[in-house]
């Protein structure tokens, strides 16, 4: 393997920032342009996890009719739905949101977000309207040789920049270098480092932006060793409080040097660049660590202390202790204490109302701290207890009733609280809550495994009014309800393949990979679990039955219309009803079968056309009719009674007789029309009459004079619900009177919407018509071309441009789902397999914009939104993944690829047909894709949902099976990848994997409180306890202290999906921690056979006064044959020096690594017998086999390459990195015949090692010699070798290649794949061009991003060998002019390196 690429495959899922500000307007996200209240004004998420940067809105639920479960404060539902996602070259270390400062957001500025990258990068973006994107408003950056003395002769730095935003919005700080504070002054509205914004200005809305940028050097001011800083309220300048520390010192030196922390409050100038010190406070605990502002109007700060909380301003000063660690200042007086013991290092804490803050401990209890106060200043400080939760990494309030706490341990979650509950208590069920009988909740799909969803455990989020006791009457009782959750499958830890339950045995190819699925230990403490994973969906089988030559099949309705009238009271939504009738479309016929409690055909008793094949069937007129179009003709049903048929070469008498009449061939059925594309190309509508249920062919006149611009694709498109979004963007009186007038009261009595006509021609272009008076209304020029933005051009003289790239457009499709957000999705497919996927978004166009257009809105103004022109409709393109893409072939008709899908198990989207047929699903406003490679290709699809399949779907393989399946329910498909996790209330560490009984052996640890006598007691075996107890005070010994318990549990999947059940305990003894689990295969050298066994590995943990001990424990498993009640038994114990950290089989033998050694032994049946060991430098943290080759990585002095010869019984190392390198995960990467080392470090890097010894470089063989490196940008946990799809280019014969699969802490999943000579080098040219091509948000540059980070270690750089696939992924997302001009530029074709891309993602497709 001389090349690779890096591919991330599932983004990072763990939150680590959280900011809350008004980015967005309003206006931009009411579908429907109605005022929503106080509840519009919630303002926008912004959260971070690794690299990836999302915005979110707060879409609340308001009570219908009341005594709904789960109400509070009016409202009974929210959630999170997501405005922009980006993933961006550079992690994220730091968010702050500027303000204009005004409490009532009635001004017309939006709020900016300060975002801070390593070293010491800074970068203001805020929400453009126009483009419905973030938008970079400046930059600052502080590195290179001209700012090299910030650092003052420094290389690393513990953490990276800090921001922290004025109240008003007057400035803001960034700590970079740990002394260097940056001051951004923001600029007075109309100013700003961007230039000037007409359009912004006219679009009635600007955001807050930065002026300009200082340094001020806080050494200079005597403020060294900074821990944090803050602005503080109440001021007219802005005040800086800084928390530092005078000298540091450490628990050791306590006694002697305690109290070094103080505050200095900095009055900053930004005009006059002063900054002096306006108060300050000293005798601060050394442990403090993070300051909070306290709102007007009392002002001041909170000092947070791992034992106590410190509460300072200008005029007074108040304390709390929190435990007996608390220690106050000499001579001062007793602090008061709390009523319960804390400690509050790692914390979290936001407000909840100008004196209630709520903070969150490293435990997951949520706090109450009320500032007692008299109005003017604070005299006390009060904690409460208030309930449970998640492990946060950070918290925000969004507005007065909202709080979200973001976890990267656990799911983050968004809270709803009420102060002063007129009830005493508010008995709230989270899960009928969330799961409650309203659209917006159902797709609000919820796991039983969800940490604070899980109300059984009782141990979680119990959510109760927080009572007080105490004798003031200004405190507030609040109750809290969990409203939604985002998942978080990291931090990984370890991870395997295993072989799921429902998998086909005799799968090949692609479909075999969806055999598999990955199980993660993720979480930590109470929020652990298993994550199981899956990369592609195997849909749950109800039945299957062979056919042969389907063509399509459709489900249709048939509402009778008598029960409908006398059953109007009980009527049932138009998700729950049931299906009547299955049409299956054969080559020459078509059979019916009626879905009741079973699939019997009744093709001989029906009236539909059967003696040929259906081009297409559903619904008209509410369902209360049927409607079947075959080649000549269509019928209309009344259930299977026939009540219309139309032929349609009635209408083509004029033809010529010898030749053949036009036949249908595509469909598009939207209530009550029908639209029809001929084998000839022409239109034609079939229009119905709901009065008496009948339809009428006609030609649309503007189809048949435009023949020299044939039609491609055509699709009706239904604009539903009382407020069609389409209308708001026809006109800008229509949205600002907020439709407190409609035009038409009719139109809006029916409530059916309205229907539109999406036309694309061969030239490219593409256009919206009314329907039925088909005026155009929309029209994009050159929508083949793939544009990020898409808006109305009507001019009618635009000159065609010939580019002779022979791509059409084969397919469009539009679709809004209900929903009071929800905006339509616009789809296309071309022939060459690529799939455009635009969503709309409304913009108010300028005058001076709107002047260009040549508009012919000349049709009825009385209809609304008919023959006017959607000039405020814009599209924004959204990118999908290209391993659906499928090459078409142009002499067959194309089949139809989109069925849109509205329940399918909860889920609503499109599906996709062909060879590489795949979900996507819409979730939170986004498109999810997950594949289905597990049944080949899927010719055709459909709903179905009756008594035996509850919201299912029907698919037809190309293989001639009809498949009725379910949607897994015990998965979450909002996620990068379907995710379960399985709870396990403890950490999970390690896990292993028995094939044979599919048992999964995993390390668990769970906290537990014990006695300190207790632990004195059982450390005196160990000689160690016993000199303590003499010494301990008695009150003392009856303290608690938490442990870290260690067991293996062997867990078996369900049959059925869900929770995992436990087959066996194995406890560890005290003080012992499991660190390694492994299945090993051994040779019995007693009885000649292999054995399949687990090997653990532990350590004995007893502080460093005792020296290091392990043990290597060996099980047996029992067979699946016997009825054994023990599934694993110990069969093997031996303890050995040093900590046993990493077990591996090496053919036959068991490799230990114990300590610094590494033994090789032969398993005798009964005994281990050493027959070589090696002696590592310090610590070894992994072992890799292959063959006869070892693999290991130190803790600190990179890797080793060692060889085992069986003859001579030697472990001889083979070569070396003689580099420093703090080893964190290793494995083999093959490719062919080539062998390469990859290891991950602790500076977040991958590198590429090869051996040999041939080359002077490598000092006689001695030396392993760097292939490639790469900056992944996150701690990578473990690489799994996993074999790759042969392609269908050059290396299809290429079989012997292997990827690697890695997890990282971050909750990230992403591989590195080999690639032949010339598909690198053909890519590593593109890869140089889309720096400059592609404009990348923030403006971070990919390649500072991917270099190698040495963190001031001496490091010789490496060959650039290892290509970035995410930044290959954005030429999918140019315009197909940018896509062939920079192929031309790289000497290659677009279609090459298309193909390219697409086979990289189908042979890294492992699940």
């Amino acid at each position: 393997m001389s090349y690779a690429a890096f591919k991330m495959q599932h983004g990072p899922t763990g939150i680590e920032n959280c900011a809350a500000g008004f980015l967005t307007p309003a206006s931009s996200f009411s579908g429907s342009g109605t005022d929503g209240g106080a509840w519009s004004l919630l303002p926008n998420l912004i959260v971070s996890a690794g690299n990836v940067l999302e915005i979110y809105a707060v879409r609340t639920l308001e009570e219908k009719g009341g005594g709904e479960k789960g109400l509070m404060d009016g409202i009974s539902g929210a959630q999170l739905e997501v405005v922009c996602h980006y993933m961006l070259h550079g992690n994220i270390e730091s968010i702050a949101v500027l303000s204009d400062g005004s409490e009532k957001r009635t001004g017309k500025r939006r709020d900016s977000v300060i975002l801070a990258f390593r070293d010491a990068k800074i970068c203001v973006v805020e929400f453009d309207e126009s483009t419905h994107r973030l938008r970079t408003s400046s930059m600052h950056c502080f590195e290179g040789p001209d700012w090299q003395y910030l650092k003052r002769g420094r290389e690393s730095f513990p953490r990276g920049p800090i921001v922290k935003t004025d109240p008003q919005g007057r400035c803001a700080g960034v700590l970079i270098y740990g002394l260097q504070m940056v001051m951004l002054k923001s600029a007075q509205a109309g100013h700003g480092l961007v230039g000037d914004e007409g359009k912004q200005n006219a679009g009635g809305s600007s955001s807050v932006r930065v002026e300009s940028s200082y340094i001020i050097s806080l050494r200079e001011l005597e403020i060294n060793h900074v821990k944090d800083f803050i602005f503080v309220h109440g001021y007219i300048e802005p005040v800086l409080v800084v928390l530092h520390e005078k000298e540091p010192t450490w628990a050791g030196r306590l006694p002697w040097k305690h109290n070094t922390c103080m505050l200095s409050a900095l009055s900053i100038s930004t005009t006059l660049k002063q900054h002096p010190v306006i108060w300050s406070a000293s005798n601060l605990p050394h442990d403090a660590y993070k300051l909070l502002a306290v709102p007007a109007p009392l002002g001041g700060v909170l000092v947070m202390c791992a034992n106590a909380i410190y509460y300072h301003s200008q005029s007074t000063s108040c304390s709390l202790a929190l435990n007996s660690f608390s220690s106050q200042p000499d001579g001062s007086l007793e602090m008061p204490k709390s009523n319960f013991s804390v400690e509050l290092d790692a914390a979290n804490a936001t407000w909840l109302s100008n004196d209630i803050a709520l903070f969150s401990v490293k435990t997951g209890e949520l706090l109450l701290l009320t500032l007692v106060n008299n109005g003017r200043g604070v005299q006390r400080l009060d904690l409460t207890k208030a309930n449970s939760s998640v492990l946060t990494s950070g918290m925000t309030t969004l507005g007065n009733s909202f709080f979200f706490l973001a976890s990267r341990l656990g799911d983050s979650i968004l809270v709803q609280y009420c102060s002063g509950a007129s009830n005493s208590t508010m008995q709230i069920d989270e899960a009928g809550d969330m799961d409650g009988e309203t659209p917006l909740a159902k797709r609000l799909r919820r796991m039983p495994s969800d940490p604070l969803l899980d109300v059984s455990s009782g141990e979680e989020l119990s959510l109760f009014t927080t009572t007080q006791n105490s004798f003031d009457s200004s405190q507030k009782s609040f109750s809290f309800v969990v409203r939604d959750s985002l998942i978080n499958i990291g931090p990984i830890k370890d991870f395997l393949y295993g072989l799921r339950i429902n998998a086909d045995l005799d799968a090949a190819g692609l479909a075999k990979q969806s055999n598999y699925e990955l199980v993660c230990c993720s979480g930590h403490g109470k929020n652990g679990a298993l994550s199981v994973l899956q990369q592609s969906i195997r849909p749950e089988l109800i039945t299957e039955v062979e056919l042969t030559g389907c063509k399509g099949i459709w489900t249709v309705y048939h509402k009778n219309q008598r029960s409908h009238s006398t059953d109007a009271s009980r009527t049932i939504s138009e998700d729950e009803e049931y299906h009547s009738y299955l049409i299956i479309s054969l080559e020459n016929r078509t059979m019916v079968l009626e879905t009741a409690d079973d699939l019997g055909e009744v093709t001989e008793t029906v009236d539909y056309f059967v003696h040929g094949c259906t081009i297409a069937a559903g619904n008209l007129f509410g369902r209360r009719r049927v409607v079947q179009i075959f080649a000549r003709g269509a019928r209309i049903l009344d259930g299977s009674y026939m009540t219309q048929e139309l032929i349609f070469n009635q209408h083509n008498s004029d033809l010529v007789p010898s030749s053949e009449p036009p036949a249908a061939a595509f469909v598009s059925i939207a209530d009550p029309y029908v639209l029809l594309r001929m084998t000839d190309g022409a239109i034609h509508l079939l229009v119905g009459d709901p009065s008496n249920n009948t339809v009428s062919l006609t030609t649309p006149p503007v189809f048949s004079i435009n023949s020299s611009d044939p039609i491609s694709a055509c699709a009706l498109y239904h604009d539903k619900g009382p407020h069609p979004w389409l209308r708001t963007t026809s006109t800008d009186a229509w949205l600002s009177t907020g439709m407190t007038e409609p035009i038409d009261s009719t139109d809006l009595s029916t409530n059916s919407g309205d229907v539109y006509c999406i036309v694309t021609y061969e030239s490219g272009k593409l256009e919206i018509f009314d329907v039925p008076g088909f005026k155009s209304v929309y029209s994009v020029e050159n929508f083949i071309s793939g544009k990020t933005h898409l808006s109305d051009t009507c001019k009618s003289n635009i000159v065609k441009e010939e580019t002779g790239h022979g791509l059409k457009v084969v397919e469009v499709a539009m679709h809004i789902w209900p929903g009071r957000y929800s905006r339509p999705y616009l789809l296309g497919v071309l022939n060459d397999g690529t799939l455009l996927c635009y969503r709309t978004y409304f913009y108010e166009a300028t005058d001076n914009a709107r002047g260009d257009m040549t508009t012919d809105a000349t049709g009825d103004v009385n209809t609304i939104g008919h023959g006017i022109r959607l000039r405020n409709l814009r599209f924004v393109r959204v990118q999908v993944d290209s391993g659906i893409r499928e090459e078409e072939t142009s002499d067959i008709v194309h089949r139809p690829r989109i069925t849109v899908f509205n329940n399918v198990g909860g889920y609503q989207g499109f599906f996709l047909n062909g060879s590489r047929p795949a979900w996507i699903m819409e979730c939170r406003e986004r498109l999810r894709m997950h594949p289905q490679f597990c049944d080949g290709a899927v010719v055709a699809f459909t709903i179905l949902h009756n008594v035996n399949c509850n919201h299912g779907f029907i698919c037809v393989t190309s293989q001639g099976f009809l498949k009725i399946c379910q949607l897994p329910a015990a998965f979450n498909y909002d996620n990068y990848w379907p995710v379960q996790k399985i709870p396990l209330h403890g950490t999970p560490h390690q896990v292993a994997y028995h094939a044979e009984r599919n048992l999964y052996p995993t390390i668990v640890s769970v906290p537990v409180i014990r006695q300190l006598s207790q632990l004195l007691s059982s450390m005196a075996d160990q000689e160690l306890g016993q000199q303590m107890d003499m010494t301990m005070n008695p009150d003392d010994m009856q303290k608690t202290y938490t442990i870290e318990e260690f067991e293996v549990r062997v867990l078996e999947p369900e049959k059925a999906g869900g929770r995992w059940e436990t087959k066996a305990t194995i406890p560890m003894q005290n003080f012992e921690h499991a660190l390694t689990v492994r299945t090993v295969t051994l040779h019995n050298t007693t009885t000649k056979e292999n054995e399949t066994l687990m090997a653990v590995g532990t350590a004995y943990v007893q502080g460093e006064d005792v020296p290091g001990r392990g043990r290597v424990l060996l099980f047996s498993f029992a067979s699946s044959s016997e009825p054994s009640q023990n599934v694993v038994s110990e069969i093997f114990s031996r303890e050995l020096k040093g900590a046993v950290s990493a077990v591996a089989s090496l053919q036959g033998h068991l490799l230990i690594a114990s300590g610094p050694k590494i033994t090789l032994n032969k398993w005798t049946g009964s005994e281990l017998m050493g027959v070589a060991f090696y002696d590592a430098p310090l610590h070894v943290v992994s072992l890799n086999i292959v063959k006869n080759f070892v693999l290991f990585g130190d803790i600190h002095k990179s890797i080793f390459f060692l060889n085992w010869k069986e003859q001579g019984a030697q472990l001889s190392m083979l070569a070396k990195d003689f580099g420093s390198l703090d080893c964190y995960a290793t494995e083999f990467l093959i490719d062919g015949s080539t062998l390469s080392l990859v290891v991950s470090d602790a500076q977040k890097n991958i590198q590429i090692f090869y051996y040999a010894p041939k080359t002077m470089e490598s000092w006689k063989g001695q030396k392993l010699l760097s292939r490639a490196e790469f900056h992944a940008g996150a701690h990578i946990t473990k690489f799994l070798r996993l074999q790759m799809l042969a392609g269908a280019g050059p290396t299809a014969e290429k079989t012997n290649r292997f990827a690697l699969l890695f997890s990282t802490l971050d909750g990230s999943l992403g591989c590195v794949a080999p690639l032949d000579e010339f598909t690198f080098k053909r890519l590593q040219l593109l890869q140089k061009k889309l720096v400059d091509v592609v404009p990348h948000v923030c403006g971070l540059n990919p390649r500072a991003f991917r270099q190698f980070r040495s963190d001031g270690r001496g490091h010789r750089p490496g060959p650039d060998s290892l290509l970035d696939f995410e930044l290959l992924s954005h030429y999918e997302m140019l315009s197909l002019e940018e896509q062939i001009e920079v192929a031309v530029q790289i000497k290659s074709t677009r279609s090459q390196i298309l193909s390219n891309l697409s086979d990289l993602t189908v042979g890294t497709s492992f699940l």
